[in-house]
C-alpha cells in the first residue's frame, strides 16, 4: 500500500501552525473549562463539536474535549464526521490516507472497516480524497483530539456531502464498538444573522438536540446537519443522554454582532 499522507490546508488560518503556539492556544482554553466535581463520569459516546477558526470557537469545542481527557488510555478509535464545504459529493467519503497530519504530528487513519463500509447497501460510501483535500470541518478537530487523547488513537474520517439521515445511521450503526469508539460530529450553527437572530435560533436548535427532534432542524440551522441527524436518530434508539456543554456565537467570542455564525458543544452519554 502506497504511503499517503493528508497535509494540513488551514494550519496558519483556522488555527496556529506553529506547534508550541498551537499548543498552548488550545491548553488555554482547556484551562478555562470548569473543573469536574465529584467522580470521573464515564467517557461520552460522542460529541458534537464547532469547526471555525479557533478564535471564533475554541473555547466551544474545548467544553466537549476536556471530557475526554480522563479516558485517553479507553478511547482508541474516533470516528469524525463533518459536511462538505469545498468539493461536493453525494453520500461520504472515507479517505485513502494512512494518515492525516497536523503542526502536532501525525494521526493515524484506521482503514481496517473500509470494505465493510464501502459495501453497506443503505448507505452510499465511497473513496474520495479531493474532497478531503481542502476540507476544514474535519482537520480543525484534530489538534484538539491530539491534545487531550496522545497519540493513542486511530482516526475513521468522513466528509458528508448529499447524504440521507439514514444512511448515516448505518454508518454509525456499523461503526458504533464500545468504549473504544468516540463519535465526533463537526458542525457550527446558524450563519450571517444577527447577534439577536442568531440566539433564537441557535437555542432553538439546542432545544432540538437534547430532545432528539432531527424534524425541528431546518436546512440553515446547523450546516452539519446531515451527520447531526444521523447521531440524534441513533441517540433516540440507544437511549442516550444529551447534555448542552455551552453555546454562544462569533460576537460572544471574537468579531461584530451585526454578521454572526452560531457555536455549540453537546455531549452524548450511554446511561448505566
Amino acid at each position: 500500500m502506497i504511503n499517503i499522507t493528508r497535509k494540513p490546508a488551514v494550519a496558519g488560518t483556522f488555527y496556529p501552525d506553529d506547534p508550541e503556539t498551537l499548543s498552548s492556544q488550545i491548553s488555554a482554553f482547556l484551562r478555562g473549562i470548569p473543573p469536574a466535581e465529584g467522580t470521573v463520569p464515564k467517557a461520552p459516546k460522542a460529541i458534537v463539536v464547532p469547526h471555525a477558526g479557533y478564535v471564533y470557537s475554541g473555547a466551544t469545542a474545548a467544553s466537549a474535549y476536556g471530557l475526554l481527557i480522563p479516558h485517553k488510555n479507553t478511547i482508541k478509535r474516533v470516528v469524525l464526521l463533518g459536511p462538505c464545504h469545498r468539493v461536493a459529493l453525494r453520500g461520504v467519503a472515507l479517505s485513502s490516507a494512512n494518515a492525516f497530519a497536523t503542526p502536532l504530528g501525525s494521526v493515524e487513519v484506521d482503514h481496517t472497516m473500509d470494505d465493510t463500509l464501502l459495501s453497506l447497501p443503505h448507505a452510499e460510501v465511497s473513496i474520495f480524497d479531493e474532497t478531503h483535500k481542502n476540507e476544514h470541518s474535519l482537520e480543525v478537530q484534530l489538534p484538539f483530539l491530539q491534545s487531550v487523547l496522545g497519540n493513542n488513537f486511530k482516526l475513521i474520517p468522513m466528509v458528508v456531502g448529499d447524504a440521507h439521515t439514514d444512511e448515516i445511521m448505518e454508518i454509525l450503526e456499523t461503526l458504533w464498538g464500545n468504549d473504544e469508539t468516540l463519535i465526533v460530529i463537526s458542525s457550527d450553527l446558524s450563519h450571517y444573522l444577527s447577534y439577536d437572530g442568531a440566539k433564537k435560533v441557535d437555542e432553538k436548535t439546542c432545544a432540538a438536540i437534547e430532545s432528539l427532534d432531527i424534524d425541528a432542524i431546518g436546512d440553515y440551522q446547523a450546516c452539519g446537519r446531515i451527520p447531526l441527524k444521523g447521531l440524534l436518530k441513533m441517540a433516540s434508539i440507544k437511549g442516550l443522554k444529551v447534555t448542552t456543554l455551552d453555546l454562544r456565537n462569533s460576537g460572544d467570542t471574537y468579531g461584530p454582532r451585526d454578521r454572526v455564525v452560531g457555536y455549540g458543544a453537546w455531549s452524548f452519554n450511554e446511561v448505566i
